[in-house]
């Protein structure tokens, strides 16, 4: 007889009541149809081989279902693991643990589907974080590289950069984002820099900004927002070869305009150009003084300004050449001022009425007479600055004469000593005249041993108008020691005219003899002030003076030339002292009477 003993204890005595009653059953019937023994035993065999085909049947879905449950768990289990390996999740349960920790397969299931749930949610999120970053690399990695190619492996690695996504890739991808993000802001400042510089050099120099950088790349000077300025190597080395191209053409064409505003400085100066027409190029004309870098004026180096200023010089030259024997003439004056300034004797073969004839007859090419004239000129003021430093002792020198006249107008004046009006500032100045006058021998000594040194120095002799200086000191040093014999002689002279008027008056009697005082008057020398004194002023010669004129080199530059080529000394004329009256003997004393107060020059 068949016995059910699956499942629960009630259910199983409940199931067994159940067959026993439904066997009693079928056995009444089969007793009350009378069938046999041997029947009732095959029909149960029957009926006992079905429930066994039942019973396998159910139990081969059973074990079916018991295998797909526990490869569902085991896929899960292992797309956990899978999943924790790529996050590098290692916090979260093992596998193993829950196996432990469940006793049937359904809850091993139930507790691993949720993990499995959460982690591909938070593999998603990682994707698109990993995804978002490498667009990002790959977006700058094309503008760095200009978009000439794309990259395929970036996005190929995608996929297989699915089998890690840890946070230490995710911040390894994030670094080098930041690298890459900081390398395109260096090098869209650098493309910056180098559009702003062509863009100010293109204003110098007035070329077109925008077909300059378009040139080099059209986003370089784009409207459209939707295009990005390209930072990529070939864009900027083009912006630097831009940049040397532009500074070699600066550099080209201020050394043109140097050339040219100094040929118009130079054509003003000998044109006398006015104002007005020099302001017209003023803003050229500073350049000059001006370094390369320091010439950021736009339009300063333009072409038109360029061809401007070339046919300012190319009309100025013109009228150079039409006035050119009007500039001979201007430019020897100015050599002759020089020259006269100096005292240096100008060159004869451009003299003015030379140089005209030989404009006129046209034998000379007048550019090259005025070359000429302004190497003179260009020569005569480099001797010039040779000479300053004696023709400065000279006007020493010179001075110091001019107040020895002016002493001896002075002690002429017998009213010198009246107090009148400014009289005591005369008598100051002929103290200090005296001082001077005691240094002109040791003036004149020095100023003769610096010529000779300068004449040694340049091989040439020192000439003031003409004459040689040293000639001109020695012959003012004779004619020096000749006036102070003279005035020896004088003294000499006076002091026997006294002894013999001393001894007639003895023997005649003295009688008073009319002096003329306060009606003398000096010529050449004096005028009255307010008080009735005289005032003396300079003067170049003694007029009615026995003694021999002191020589200077101003004395020397009013006479004829012919004078200096012979260098002939001044011969002194004896003084005929029979001849000398009475009254002008009064005279002469007057003048040297008061040698004892005045230093005695050597």
């Amino acid at each position: 007889m068949l016995a059910i003993g699956i499942g629960s204890p009630t259910l199983s005595v409940r199931t067994s009541t159940t067959c026993n009653a439904l066997l009693r059953e079928l056995q009444q019937i089969w007793n009350d149809i009378g069938e046999s023994e041997a029947d009732k035993d095959r029909m149960l065999l029957e009926l006992e081989r079905e429930c066994l085909e039942v019973y396998r049947r159910k139990v081969d879905e059973a074990a079916n279902a018991k295998a797909r449950l526990h490869q569902s768990v085991t896929a899960k289990e292992a797309e956990l693991a899978t999943l924790m390996a790529a996050l590098g999740d290692l916090n979260l349960s093992s596998p193993f643990q829950t196996e432990k920790r469940s006793a049937s397969l359904k809850e091993k299931l139930a507790s691993v589907t949720p993990l499995v749930e959460d982690l591909k949610m938070k593999k998603d999120e990682r994707m698109k974080q990993f995804a978002d970053i490498k667009a990002q690399i790959e977006k700058i990695d094309g503008e760095i590289a200009g978009y000439n190619h794309v990259n395929n492996t970036m996005t190929s690695s995608l996929a297989l950069d699915e089998l890690d996504l840890s946070l230490r890739k995710l911040t390894e991808c994030q670094t080098h984002l930041r690298t890459l993000q900081k390398e395109k802001s260096d090098r869209l400042q650098k493309v910056l820099e180098y559009v702003n510089e062509v863009h100010s050099l293109c204003g110098v120099l007035s070329l077109d900004f925008g077909q300059t950088v378009s040139d080099v790349h059209p986003s370089l000077h784009g409207t459209s927002m939707e295009q990005s300025t390209n930072i990529s190597n070939s864009t900027l080395e083009g912006l630097e070869q831009a940049i040397v191209k532009l500074k070699l053409e600066r550099k080209a064409r201020i050394m043109k305009l140097r050339d040219i505003v100094a040929s118009l400085f130079e054509l003003w100066n000998l044109m006398d150009s006015p104002r007005e027409e020099k302001n017209h190029f003023f803003k050229i004309t500073s350049i000059l003084g001006s370094s390369e870098t320091e010439i950021t004026e736009p339009g300063v180096l333009s072409t038109e300004i360029i061809e401007q200023a070339s046919a300012e010089v190319e009309r100025l030259t013109k009228l150079k050449a039409s006035r050119m024997k009007e500039l001979v003439m201007k430019k020897r004056s100015e050599l002759e001022e020089i020259c006269r300034m100096t005292h240096i004797e100008p060159d004869t073969s451009t003299a003015a009425e030379k140089s005209s004839a030989l404009i006129d007859s046209g034998l000379v090419d007048p550019s090259e007479l005025l070359a000429n004239i302004e190497a003179h000129i260009v020569k005569a003021k480099e001797e010039a600055v040779s000479r300053k430093e004696i023709m400065d002792r000279i006007d020493r020198w010179l001075s110091a004469c001019e107040e020895e006249n002016w002493l001896e107008d002075y002690n002429q004046d017998d009213n010198r000593y009246n107090a009148g009006r400014g009289a005591h500032i005369n008598l100051k100045r002929a103290e200090r005249a005296r001082v001077t006058i005691s240094k002109i021998p040791a003036i004149v000594d020095n100023l003769i041993i610096r010529t000779l040194a300068w004449e040694d120095e340049k091989k040439m002799l020192f000439l003031y108008d003409g004459v040689r200086l040293v000639s001109i000191l020695e012959e003012y040093k004779i004619t020096r020691q000749q006036k102070e014999e003279e005035k020896k002689r004088f003294r000499d002279q006076k002091k026997l005219q006294d002894l013999l008027l001393t001894e007639k008056e003895s023997i005649y009697g003295s009688k008073p003899s009319p002096r003329k005082s306060n009606s003398f008057r000096k010529p050449n020398g004096y005028r009255a002030n307010g008080n009735g004194s005289m005032t003396p002023t300079p003067r170049r010669n003694s007029v009615g003076s026995g003694t021999p004129e002191l020589l200077t080199p101003r004395s020397y530059s009013g006479r004829q030339n012919g004078y200096f080529k012979e260098m002939r000394r001044l011969s002194t004329a004896p003084l005929n002292f029979v001849a000398i009256s009475k009254e002008d003997t009064m005279s002469y004393a007057s003048v040297y009477g008061s040698e004892s107060g005045s230093p005695r020059l050597n």
